[in-house]
């Protein structure tokens, strides 16, 4: 009888535990903002509810030292393990530290292929090879190109810019070694979603100057986070409150990839972070102005920020290239490859690829521009789920195989 009251006991416990969690997400996901322009806002509504249930489960689990939070978000955005397509060879090997899984399509060619290298969004946290499956299956096989995707370490157990690093040192390894694969070293294309993005464009600035490896064919940056300066651009306010990417949650998660307290969200938000010497210096390529006026509707200038030196440095990587790309110089942009960008409408960092594009055509790169107009970030991460996926998804998909084509 005392085993049916302690189990009664256990299990009434848990019952609440888990009707809190469900009662507080229910609550933000009400609260979080789902556009009815969105591609299938109800589909939206409810993974943007899953994930938050998952995050909101991940912070009382980490409270109470049961599980730490990232692994618990890991392997929710990790997915469905994906069926492995009968048309690839799929192989998985490492590039010196770096892991990485190569998909070669099987029918014969009769030159060597194209190579993309792919690096998975997640914000250095989240995200994996596993979670980029479809993804990658799909390039290989619409654009019969040979793929890698590249494992790097994340954060929070291996510190920035481990991440970057690794981008770099893979690419490096394939550029070397892609006869071996069947792929031309020349008609290499490097690729990115979301912080995904930040490593493609910034392993390319980074391997401008080397003479010993052939040159990046091109580029394609999917929604990309270019730039930690400005949080108050148009897409910014628009977006600050758009169900799976929050404004708030963007920042939170950069400061958790950097290992930094959470509670300087506030003031990163409120541009504290920023002297007045780097706005002015940097205002002719991160400003609002520079956003076209049909993104700018309901846009209200913030209120003047407020310095405050200890945060700057606290967050000086912030400012680093490997962290924000947009704020390499001319004499580099001006040098870069080919580029695709694809830009959702209602994501919180559209107008990072908006500023990034304009750059970039300043100084006379070609640029292959993609607007999603019901797109939300992180939607190519359905892709392949069935009815669980978004029309939006394979638009995207679309996009990238027609712009590696062309390449």
């Amino acid at each position: 009888m005392e085993l049916f009251f302690a189990l009664t006991s256990i299990a009434g416990i848990l019952l609440a535990f888990l009707l809190s969690v469900l009662i507080e997400a229910s609550y933000h996901t009400f609260k979080a903002k789902i556009p009815p322009e969105v591609d299938q806002p109800s589909k939206l509504s409810f993974y943007s509810w899953l994930f938050t249930t998952v995050e909101i489960l991940a912070n009382k689990l980490a409270s109470l030292r049961i599980c730490k939070k990232h692994v618990l978000i890991r392997m929710f955005s990790n997915g469905m393990r994906a069926r492995r397509a009968s048309e690839l060879l799929i192989k998985d090997l490492h590039f010196g530290e770096v892991p990485v899984r190569i998909y070669l399509p099987r029918s014969p060619s009769a030159s060597k292929r194209r190579g993309v290298v792919l690096f998975h969004g997640g914000c250095g946290m989240y995200g994996s090879i596993r979670s980029h499956e479809r993804i990658c299956q799909q390039i290989a096989k619409k654009s019969d190109s040979v793929v890698v995707s590249v494992g790097y370490r994340l954060s929070p157990e291996h510190r920035y810019p481990t991440q970057s690093l690794d981008c770099v040192n893979a690419t490096i390894h394939f550029l070397k070694t892609a006869k071996s694969y069947g792929v031309d070293p020349h008609r290499v294309i490097l690729c990115g979603d979301s912080a995904g993005g930040t490593f493609a464009t910034g392993t390319c600035q980074e391997l401008l100057n080397r003479a010993d490896i052939p040159k990046i064919r091109a580029q394609i940056l999917i929604y990309p986070f270019l730039q930690a300066m400005n949080f108050n651009l148009p897409s910014h306010q628009k977006n600050a409150s758009t169900g799976l990417l929050s404004l708030e949650r963007t920042v939170c998660f950069i400061l958790m990839y950097l290992r930094k307290d959470c509670a300087l969200t506030k003031a990163i938000l409120a541009g504290s972070h920023v002297p007045e010497s780097m706005n002015l210096k940097y205002k002719k390529w991160i400003h609002p102005d520079l956003i076209p006026e049909k993104f700018k509707q309901d846009y209200k200038p913030p209120l003047p920020a407020s310095y405050t030196p200890q945060v700057h440095e606290e967050m000086k990587e912030m400012f680093e290239l490997r962290f924000s790309p947009l704020l390499a110089e001319d004499a580099v942009v001006g040098r870069l490859p080919d580029t695709c960008i694809i830009t959702c409408e209602h994501d919180v960092l559209r107008d990072d690829g908006l500023l990034y594009k304009k750059r970039l055509e300043d100084n006379n790169v070609k640029v292959t521009w993609c607007h999603i107009e019901d797109g939300f970030h992180g939607v190519l991460c359905f892709l392949g789920y069935g009815i669980f996926s978004f029309p939006s998804a394979s638009k995207i998909m679309d996009h990238i195989v027609n712009f590696i084509e062309g390449c």
